[in-house]
């Protein structure tokens, strides 16, 4: 098995004049210096429109763009934009920290101007995108487009219960309504995913695959589940019966309430998992590689009373178990899949990984809890698996060595011969780049030796995530040959590449 590394980087974590990392000039870049760093992979979270919290895993939509990652310059070359329409707007004080709040208010404005010029350009290559990706594309423009209408609220609170249930008749009435703004939202997608093409090639063209992260569960407040009541776990009044979560764990002590709703799994089942197969399809187009977030709830999944304060008590039901995988192999193919096995795992979600045949993650930060057997050490490990150092869910590397146990530390710094002049958290990152794993994988704050405070997500906590950026100019041609050097020297970048490293 080849082996290779990667980053974890969200888009939006990149640096900008404009608030929030985009698909733009620093995207091209930060693909340019993980070429130079010898990198074959770059994960990302995932990038569909955020809502309640700002989480990726919380959208609007499992198919939709989020419009933030747009490039403003990008449209401003096309003639889209001009400077003014956009450059002296309110984008945050923080260059480091992302102000979902000034994007809010400041974002949608800048796109209706690109739209009211765009709208008429390149029409053969908008009608062709409208009709290729019709399926979705017709339900969330309308979900938003009521959404607006209607302040901004869920569509379970909307006063009008004919458009709420997503009867034909309301539909056709809203739709003849709110045909501008239909409009508006199809093409916010158009220019999405006209920038999301562009970049893939330009990153696959330099032998860099994108890894992108698919949430298990989709968001209540959702087209999804707005527009495909049966294929969820609701009542006559399309609430939740139950909602998703998980028990208590290494993140929290009350459990994690997601609050997702669950999936209707005999329906799914009847109808050969259909709407899951169109999801997974549309992935595997975006991105070369996906992680199925939360593997675990294939096998049984864990259900939390819809109205529960937290995730204490729940139930564990029975997923689809591997009927559903030898459905995806025969409906959509042998895809790259890389499964989050993380979680409270029993002897059933292990049978069922191996059986998938897909690689599981392997955590370093999990292996030194107390100097306990466990296997997130990496003697444990096989081939077919990702390592990671930590992901957007864990504490920087930095950070967790600043809070972790004294007898942790010790165990950690022994295991992985770590010391302070080649610095822990490169200690970390060596450690996983020289295990058996076949993809190594570090978070960007690793790379940089970042504390807490730039961590990405504390879970079970509301406020202050998914906020950090990168500072500009932090990604140094000369923390690019480090990287390199230490993927060379554990057989993680291409032999073709050897003799250059050697030159440099």
């Amino acid at each position: 098995m080849t082996r290779h590394a990667g980053i974890l980087m969200h888009l939006t974590s990149l640096p900008s004049p404009y608030g929030v990392g985009t698909m733009g000039k620093a995207a091209y870049e930060f693909a340019d210096f993980l070429q130079q760093a010898g990198q074959t992979y770059w994960q990302l979270l995932p990038v569909g429109p955020t809502s309640y919290g700002d989480s990726p895993y919380q959208s609007f939509s499992t198919y939709a763009g989020n419009p933030y990652l747009i490039d403003l310059d990008l449209l401003a070359e096309e003639g889209l934009l001009f400077p003014e329409d956009y450059q002296d707007r309110e984008w945050g004080q923080d260059t480091e920290a992302v102000d979902y709040g000034a994007l809010y208010n400041n974002r949608f404005a800048v796109l209706r101007r690109a739209y009211e010029r765009g709208k008429q350009k390149d029409q053969k290559a908008y009608r062709r995108f409208e009709k290729q990706n019709q399926a979705w594309l017709d339900d969330y423009a309308l979900f938003m487009a009521i959404k607006s209408h209607f302040d901004m609220k869920a569509w379970y609170q909307w006063p009008d219960k004919g458009i709420r249930l997503h009867k034909k008749k309301s539909m056709e009435q809203y739709a003849s309504l709110l045909k501008d703004e239909i409009s508006f939202w199809k093409y916010v997608q158009y220019l999405f995913f006209s920038q999301w093409r562009r970049l893939k090639k330009y990153v696959n063209g330099l032998g860099i695959r994108l890894f992108g992260d698919m949430p298990i569960y989709v968001a209540l407040d959702s087209a999804d589940a707005w527009a495909n009541p049966e294929v969820f776990w609701l009542d006559k009044e399309r609430k939740p019966v139950c909602v998703a979560g998980c028990p208590p764990d290494y993140f929290s002590e009350t459990g994690q309430l997601w609050g997702n709703p669950l999936y209707n799994w005999k329906y799914l089942k009847e109808t050969h998992y259909g709407w899951w197969m169109d999801r997974i399809r549309h992935a595997s187009k975006i991105f070369d590689v996906t992680r199925i977030d939360h593997f675990r709830a294939f096998h049984n999944y864990y259900a939390i009373p819809f109205g529960a304060e937290n995730a204490v008590k729940g139930e564990w039901k029975k997923g689809p178990g591997m009927d559903f995988f030898r459905t995806l192999r025969h409906s959509v193919g042998d895809i790259p899949i890389i499964a989050e096995d993380l979680g409270f795992l029993t002897p059933g979600v292990h049978r069922l990984l191996k059986q998938t045949g897909y690689p599981g993650m392997k955590i370093l930060q999990f292996a030194f809890d107390s100097g306990e057997e466990n296997n997130y050490l990496p003697h444990n490990y096989d081939a077919n698996s990702v390592v990671y150092t930590g992901t957007h869910d864990n504490d920087t590397t930095a950070g967790w060595f600043a809070a972790a146990k004294a007898a942790d530390r010790n165990f950690a710094a022994q295991y992985c011969r770590l010391t302070k002049t080649e610095g822990y958290h490169w200690g970390l990152i060596r450690t996983a780049y020289a295990s058996v794993s076949f993809l190594a994988i570090a978070q960007m704050q690793d790379f940089l030796g970042l504390p807490s405070r730039c961590r990405m997500n504390t879970p079970s906590t509301a406020q202050g995530n998914w906020q950090w950026r990168m500072k500009a100019g932090a990604a140094t041609p000369a923390l690019a040959k480090k990287i390199r050097k230490l993927a060379t020297l554990y057989g993680r970048l291409e032999r073709q590449d050897d003799q250059a490293d050697e030159e440099r």
